[in-house]
């Protein structure tokens, strides 16, 4: 049962694209950040909106108290504003308010504004000044409103308004909206934070499961349970699932039962043809001898590609993991090995073995005996007479390593991948007899226990010394799941 075992590159086996490692390579994530983001420059924008909106009113309505103000010193005559100032000082219980009288060459003359403020204007327009008055009684001033005006007699008149109380209200209210927002916004990120992880851990079971389904248990489905668009995907995707396992049911049930069907005849006509051949009358004919022996050798083909594609099948119908145990590999190759030498022996193949001590995995033991033992077959029969044959087993940091590799022709990359599939040959081996299933079986068994071969050249085989010798191939089977590789 073996088939041309050396393409020398290497058709790993199909394995899903592996998710982000990072929680922040993920797409919800990015989104997240994004909202984030967006929410923080609005938050930004709005409490900066409603920090000005609120100054400028504060602003407006004690330009409007002082500009009353104003229009009431203007009703008192220019001799009697000092005493109406000292009066309203007197009468003032929280002390909000600040005036001074000053010649139009700054002297002072009444009033608890001891100096001019030189950045007013007096033309009844308010002013923010911050600690810039000088007062009577005060170490610092106060943040203050101020607004000014020219009197009659020339004299200036200056009107000012502690803003502090006011002030210290808008920053509380813009503290509170800040905390409040920034509570929002992380109440709101923990909340799509946890809603992402939780689409993570459904996308993860989606990708194991349809990691089960692409090595060929066609009996998972993605699970269900929500109502939402990944829910609607999964229910689409069983429902596809269903009818893909029906059809590949049917299919290949009709093919099985081609090769069961023909196989029966075909042994017939095997036992047939040899009682022919045995005939007296027969022998004496050579040619007919002849076509009588090629007859059966392409029967005895026939029957042993229908014993692989059957071969296939089953393996292929077996439980995942049903079958499965503790399996020495040392032990398996070393037994192969001693099993093959005599047949290497007869090529006067240079027969090289080495093994050394590896864990032990969990596997089929007659399954990969079979797949070892097509290997093993095929790096014999392509290597050339008194060619190089390499059968290595060796530990990593991942699990087992085999590799068998011989000097042929080896395969082109071209045909790397197709040698996996059923009945293809390579042009350059198509006069060596074999049925092109051998690798096809090695395949089926790496898909039910889940390792990966690789096939590329074995240049440190190559000789020049040997007819026919070329680039050799290295069938290398790693024997851990891929999802590690």
């Amino acid at each position: 049962m073996s088939s041309r075992p050396h393409p020398p590159s290497a058709p790993s086996a199909s394995s899903a694209p592996a998710l982000p490692r990072r929680r922040w390579h993920t797409t919800t994530f990015r989104w997240l950040c994004a909202y984030t983001a967006l929410f923080g420059v609005v938050l930004t924008l709005l409490v900066g909106f409603i920090a000005w909106s609120a100054t400028r009113s504060i602003e407006r309505d004690t330009d409007t108290i002082m500009g009353w103000q104003l229009i009431y010193f203007d009703s008192i005559p220019d001799a009697q504003l000092p005493d109406a100032i000292y009066q309203r000082l007197e009468h003032e219980r929280m002390h909000v308010n600040y005036y001074g009288v000053f010649t139009a060459d700054g002297r002072y003359v009444a009033g608890d504004l001891l100096e001019a403020p030189s950045s007013i204007t007096y033309d009844r327009v308010g002013c923010t000044l911050e600690h810039t008055l000088t007062l009577r009684d005060r170490v610092q001033s106060p943040i203050v409103r101020a607004m000014g005006e020219v009197r009659p007699n020339g004299m200036h008149l200056v009107v000012a308004r502690d803003m502090t109380n006011v002030l210290q209200i808008r920053e509380f209210m813009v503290r509170t909206l800040v905390v409040g927002a920034v509570l929002a916004l992380l109440a709101a990120a923990g909340g799509g934070l946890a809603l992402g992880l939780r689409q993570i851990r459904r996308v993860r079971e989606f990708r194991r499961v349809t990691q089960c389904i692409a090595r060929g248990d066609l009996d998972q489905r993605l699970p269900v349970g929500g109502d939402d668009e990944l829910d609607m995907l999964a229910h689409l995707v069983n429902h596809m699932l269903d009818e893909v396992e029906r059809l590949m049911g049917e299919v290949k049930g009709a093919c099985d039962g081609i090769a069961h069907d023909l196989r029966t005849p075909l042994v017939h006509l095997h036992t047939l043809l040899a009682r022919i051949a045995e005939r007296e009358s027969l022998r004496a004919d050579a040619e007919g001898a002849d076509m009588m022996e090629r007859a059966r050798t392409e029967t005895g083909q026939l029957l042993e590609r229908f014993r692989a594609m059957l071969r296939i099948s089953e393996i292929g119908t077996l439980h995942r993991r049903g079958g499965f145990a503790t399996v020495d590999l040392r032990e398996l190759v070393d037994e192969l090995a001693e099993l093959y030498e005599p047949l290497a022996e007869s090529r006067e193949i240079d027969w090289r073995v080495k093994t050394e001590a590896v864990s032990e995995i969990h596997g089929d033991r007659a399954l990969l005996f079979e797949a070892f033992s097509n290997l093993i077959d095929n790096a014999i029969k392509f290597a050339p007479h008194g060619g190089i044959v390499s059968v290595t087993l060796s530990a990593t940091p991942l699990g087992p390593l085999l590799a068998v590799a011989d000097n042929g022709l080896g395969i082109a990359p071209a045909e790397r991948a197709a040698v996996l599939q059923r009945f293809y040959r390579g042009d350059a081996v198509r006069h060596i007899v074999g049925s092109g299933l051998g690798l096809s079986v090695v395949a089926a068994v790496m898909r039910v226990h889940d390792f990966t071969l690789r096939i590329d050249d074995a240049v440190d085989l190559a000789s020049t010394h040997a007819a026919n010798a070329g680039p050799g191939a290295r069938m290398s089977v790693q024997c851990w799941p891929r999802a590690l590789t």
